[in-house]
């Protein structure tokens, strides 16, 4: 009798355990999958998002600063105002600023103090070439290497290693904003590259696409609450 339960839980415990190794043998193969794939079919979607192929290609202010970068993604999107309703949102990004529009939970499970603003903050408006602001707390600072107004927007970290560019072109009543950034890893190992590319770079796309979209509502709106104000009142049109 014992004999038959101890056989009968072996077999279970076998059954189990081929089940689990088939589980992650699939895991493994999928993961596999997936690191072989994404450098071959996904990477340039991932780090050109919503860019056209001009777009891409297209030199911009600021590219000089970092001319050999390790990583260099180019997004876009097509916002519905003019360049004048978008620009107050780029200047007032940052931390104990306006934010990064993009998940600020995430940003801050990170320790970068990041919250959103859904209004213009006057007191963060004037940004000249020198200004330097925080990443985050006691993060490397970010200095704004060019401010050409309502046309770029390109900043630097401390070390040099990432510039940033954000780039407004007014299009048939449209404005095509261009988010650039250009990455270096100097030291890093095989392992970090690898990981920086399979794990970073869709990250960034998760974060970025969020933030372009948050500028393109937030520019949206403004449009249409300066239109508002600058059409006549009933007496006006009398």
């Amino acid at each position: 009798m014992k004999g038959d339960v101890s056989a009968r839980m072996t077999a279970e415990v076998g059954v189990m355990t081929r089940g689990w190794s088939r589980i992650t043998g699939g895991a493994g193969l999928a993961a596999g999958a997936a690191a072989l794939s994404y450098p071959l079919l996904f990477r340039r979607w991932c780090l050109n998002w919503g860019a056209r192929p001009d777009e891409v290609t297209r030199e911009l202010p600021g590219d000089e600063l970092l001319p050999a970068p390790d990583m260099i993604s180019t997004r876009a999107v097509t916002i519905g105002a003019p360049p004048g309703a978008v620009w107050p949102w780029l200047v007032q990004m940052g931390s104990g600023r306006g934010g990064a529009y993009t998940y600020d939970w995430i940003e801050n499970l990170l320790g970068l103090g990041m919250h959103s603003a859904d209004e213009i903050l006057p007191q963060f408006q004037d940004v000249k070439v020198g200004d330097e602001f925080e990443l985050g707390p006691n993060r490397p600072k970010l200095r704004v290497e060019v401010a050409a107004l309502e046309r770029v927007f390109t900043i630097r970290v401390a070390d040099g290693n990432w510039v940033w560019i954000f780039a407004l072109f007014p299009e048939d009543g449209v404005t095509r904003l261009i988010s650039r950034n250009r990455i270096a890893a100097p030291r890093a190992s095989a392992v970090t590259r690898l990981f920086n590319m399979l794990i970073l770079e869709p990250g960034s796309l998760v974060m970025e696409r969020k933030m372009l979209l948050g500028i393109k509502e937030r520019a949206e709106r403004l449009a249409r609450q300066g239109a508002s104000a600058a059409e006549p009142g009933p007496d006006q049109a009398r």
